[in-house]
């Protein structure tokens, strides 16, 4: 049986593009190190903070 975690322990990350925290999720569960971006979208944008641009 699996131990409980709660939300507020995950570990957490800052996006450099829309400079909002984002916590771990179980699709990122192999490879967290290397998650730079909160969402696909913050990741096309790159790391120029033209995310707020249309």
């Amino acid at each position: 049986m699996s131990k409980m975690i709660r939300k507020g322990d995950l570990p957490q990350k800052t996006c450099p593009v829309c400079r909002k925290p984002f916590t771990w999720r179980k699709k990122w569960e192999r490879d967290w190190e290397n998650v730079v971006y909160c969402s696909e979208r913050c990741r096309r944008s790159g790391k120029t903070g033209s995310a707020d641009k249309p």
